[in-house]
């Protein structure tokens, strides 16, 4: 099938791929025209596993191409994906325009009938608009006669296993009250759709809806474990020990129980808000979704909270080595990461920071740029050298096994502080150690 996907940021890029990769032809289309050449040149502009490799390959297939040309992108496909941006306002609401900037090129440049499908997270509501302002575009010039629908396909990737979550999804959800329109969805879906039907078929507003209520049940139940983790450190219980208790129980499971510093990145932070003005807008109170928030709000300072504690508030010129900056691990995203937090709490009180992160170096120098109080170090071993203690951020496979020994003798101070509860508090005491972690008590 001939596609088309506007917006070659992550959620773009990575379902443009795998949908070529399967033998679809697919034409990405960016007003950035730097990334556009970077990419025809081969050059991938985020870390994400196994996805440089399907670009190169399909690019180089011709299955995959990328462009600034809207109007050729618009004239290549039957669909029309839009997979643009859609930051927060100020107010936290997530802003449109580039969705129906996006609505409006294809109104302008379309010549034939088109499906226009929704990849971005909108709020409830944004096909209709979509619609709407194709429709105003096409009477603008005249071509009412063009037919076209407008459909929800929301993405449920996962930074760090986005390729794999979309060659092998858990479900493909469809938002449409056509049926012409939901048999060429299945089309395009097909080569995903083989082993079980995965596809579920809905309204668009549900659909819509959907992408929304996913990813709040997901922050809710990071912000619940992280709230039963400070209370079980006042009470003296071990949320390790807790954690494998309820994730035993089917009901709950083991996923995203995992008691640490918070959730970031450019998903769950950004929803839980926009769901939050949602309500507001229908007069809806989301006391929930609103605690939710307050909950990861506080937990990013958590660490910051227990180095400042042991120090007595005296972390003038004292160096913290930091492993991890990324938000989660196999990534280099950095939005809304708990190490931003952490970092620019120490710097506040007149610390400096020594970080290590196996992807996120360049990220964190093209965000913070040349500090005095911030050095990036090329190894984590680097990272330990005079610092006062040693603070874990991300949970990177790389720091799950390192040489206490070599972590005492590298630090002033021998004591970690454990954002992601990595090691076992025993261990870390027979290499005489203080090991200070989350929902745990201080060994």
């Amino acid at each position: 099938m001939n596609l088309t996907v506007f917006g070659i940021g992550y959620v773009g890029l990575v379902q443009a791929a795998v949908l070529a990769e399967v033998g679809h032809q697919v034409v990405c289309v960016d007003v950035d025209a730097n990334k556009v050449e970077r990419l025809n040149q081969g050059l991938v502009p985020i870390f994400e596993p196994g996805l440089e490799s399907i670009v190169k390959e399909n690019h180089a297939a011709g299955r995959i191409k990328f462009t600034t040309d809207a109007a050729a992108a618009v004239r290549h496909g039957e669909i029309q994906m839009i997979a643009v941006g859609t930051p927060p306002g100020e107010d936290g609401s997530a802003d449109l325009k580039y969705v129906l900037a996006v609505a409006e090129t294809i109104g302008r440049e379309m010549e034939t009938p088109k499906i226009v499908v929704g990849k971005s997270t909108v709020p409830v509501g944004t096909c209709e608009k979509v619609k709407a302002r194709i429709a105003e575009t096409l009477k603008k010039r005249g071509r009412e006669d063009l037919a076209f629908d407008v459909a929800s396909n929301p993405e449920f990737l996962k930074e760090g296993s986005a390729v794999a979550d979309c060659m092998k999804p858990d479900r493909i959800i469809v938002g449409t009250n056509s049926e012409a329109t939901e048999a060429v969805m299945r089309e395009l879906y097909a080569p995903f759709n083989r082993n079980h039907e995965k596809m579920i078929v809905m309204d668009v507003r549900s659909a819509e809806f959907t992408k929304y209520a996913a990813n709040c049940m997901l922050a809710t139940k990071i912000s619940f474990m992280n709230e039963m983790a400070n209370l079980a450190e006042q009470l003296g219980a071990d949320i390790e020990e807790v954690r494998k208790g309820i994730g035993s129980d089917p009901r709950i499971g083991y996923h995203f129980i995992y008691p640490g510093l918070g959730y970031g990145g450019s998903c769950f932070p950004k929803d839980v808000r926009a769901l939050i003005k949602t309500a507001e807008g229908v007069k809806f109170d989301a006391k929930l979704l609103r605690a939710v928030e307050e909950r990861n709000n506080d937990q990013k300072s958590v660490l910051f909270d227990k180095v400042n504690r042991y120090f007595k508030g005296n972390l003038k010129g004292k160096t913290f080595a930091l492993w991890g900056l990324a938000f989660k691990p196999n990534t280099d995203d950095m939005r809304e990461a708990p190490a931003r937090t952490l970092m620019e709490a120490l710097w506040q009180a007149g610390a400096s920071v020594q970080a290590y992160d196996p992807e996120a170096m360049q990220e964190c120098q093209a965000i913070y740029g040349l500090r005095d109080d911030l050095l990036l170090c090329g190894t984590k071993e680097a990272a330990l050298r005079g610092a006062d203690a040693l603070l874990i951020a991300t949970e990177w496979k790389s720091f799950r096994a390192p040489s206490f020994d070599a972590v005492k003798d590298a630090l002033t101070t021998p004591v970690i502080f454990d954002g992601r509860n990595l090691y076992d508090p025993k261990v870390i005491a027979r290499h005489g150690i203080e090991y200070h972690s989350i929902g745990r008590m201080a060994a």
